[in-house]
């Protein structure tokens, strides 16, 4: 029986609310299929061959699959985080001796309406108080918790002519009544089992409830929570576990922060990636020559969902790369290199993609409009190594509730895993896929 990849990947988004437990659910997946753990803080020993994890902040994650003896890595990168409203530390408040609302900010840019009129609930970190420990505990609410309510359209009868949206005014979530007793520390305290005078600090998020579903005549789109980026995340992950040879170092990379600039420890503008590789390599015997040998021999797929054309506004996309939902791996291209896509990396993915079956479809900007940038331009100032940035056709980019194409997961997974299963020689211009 065939695997139902989308069921897999609506479970995977369910159980990740925020890059954190996202993380936790990588973490699980891997140590299942026998990967170790390494903390950065600790001494590394590695065996080669050997299967290894590690994680920064708990948000970002890199998994290693080390045969023997490699001389370069294949590597595949995406996104833990989405846009979304933080919860500020002492957001709570009453308003007009009537409700309890919670004061919000705004992660990344999202489409705030989306977000309205719709059952929203809170997960995070928090760190607690543990005899003389600091100890740091997931929480996610598995109930319907707030909701952000519109102003009724009698109200401002322009509010389908376009609407400007003031985070302070316009999307502070309601909790409940001004009666209400309860702070959020005490509602995560009983969701933890803990005090709520032992929670010294958190970082919370809303999340949307609405599950994933596949719909269509023909069942042919699916919509979630989150597909920006877990989508690619899930992808590269089951790629990078089901891959069927191993001919260089694998390398499986989820990191935060994308949606904000990736300027953090854990982003891709950190030493994450950078320090993960160097010590591998350090633990080989070899020395630093040789890894920056390795490097130019390497590569990246920077992976992060694409624009899908509209159905109902065509006009936004290029007159000429107008990607389809179930159209295949997007290949993303910008001349001012916000994608790092060029014509040999294009042509090395391209050519694997066929060998998997996958079909295969380009991206650009219509050129009169600035578009995002992702994490595979950051990420090569500190690992320069030979990259391109791809994505699977997406509508409602930044919604909290996104669409995509049904046959979109299982090409990813597909060509995920034979890029993994590969490894590259290069010869002067030409490059030989084996």
């Amino acid at each position: 029986m065939e695997r139902d990849w989308n069921r897999e990947l609506f479970s995977f988004i369910e159980a990740s609310p925020t890059a954190f437990h996202a993380v936790k659910e990588l973490e699980t997946m891997l140590e299942k299929a026998g990967y170790q753990r390494l903390r950065e803080g600790e001494p590394w020993t590695l065996s080669f061959p050997g299967k290894y994890f590690v994680t920064r902040n708990g948000s970002s994650l890199i998994a290693l699959d080390l045969p023997e003896h490699f001389d370069r890595y294949m590597m595949m990168a995406a996104h833990t985080d989405s846009p979304s409203f933080r919860i500020k530390a002492d957001g709570e408040e009453k308003v007009l001796g009537l409700y309890s609302r919670l004061g919000v900010e705004k992660y990344g840019g999202m489409l705030c309406n989306t977000w309205m009129d719709r059952p929203l609930s809170i997960a995070g970190r928090v760190m607690v108080r543990e005899g003389d420990k600091l100890v740091c505990r997931l929480v996610k609410f598995e109930r319907d918790l707030v909701l952000i309510p519109n102003l009724a359209i009698h109200m401002d009868r322009s509010a389908n002519d376009g609407k400007a949206f003031n985070v302070n005014e316009d999307m502070m979530p309601l909790i409940g009544s001004f009666e209400l007793q309860r702070s959020v520390n005490s509602l995560i305290a009983e969701e933890l089992g803990i005090r709520a005078e032992d929670i010294v600090s958190r970082e919370l998020n809303l999340y949307a409830r609405t599950p994933g579903t596949v719909w269509g005549a023909d069942r042919e789109y699916i919509s979630a929570p989150h597909l920006d980026d877990l989508m690619c995340v899930f992808g590269c992950l089951q790629g990078f576990l089901s891959k069927t040879a191993l001919k260089q170092a694998a390398v499986f990379v989820a990191l935060d922060n994308e949606e904000v600039g990736s300027s953090t420890r854990q982003g891709a503008d950190s030493s994450f990636l950078e320090d993960t590789l160097r010590r591998v390599w350090s633990a080989s015997g070899r020395s630093d020559a040789e890894y920056r040998q390795a490097l130019a021999g390497s590569f990246m797929v920077s992976a992060d969902n694409a624009h899908a054309v509209h159905p109902n506004h065509p006009e936004f996309a290029d007159r000429n790369a107008r990607p389809t939902m179930n159209g295949g791996i997007v290949l993303k291209y910008n001349a001012n290199q916000r994608y790092v896509t060029d014509a040999v990396s294009a042509g090395v993915f391209t050519e694997i993609c066929r060998r998997a079956g996958v079909p295969v479809q380009h991206y650009s900007n219509r050129p009169d409009l600035q578009g995002g940038a992702t994490l595979g331009n950051i990420s090569l100032t500190h690992v320069a190594v030979r990259a391109l940035d791809i994505g699977l056709a997406q509508l409602a980019m930044h919604s909290s509730y996104e669409t995509a194409g049904a046959k979109d997961t299982e090409y990813l997974i597909r060509a995920a895993r034979l890029f993994y299963s590969s490894s590259l020689l290069w010869q002067g211009g030409s490059v030989t896929i084996l």
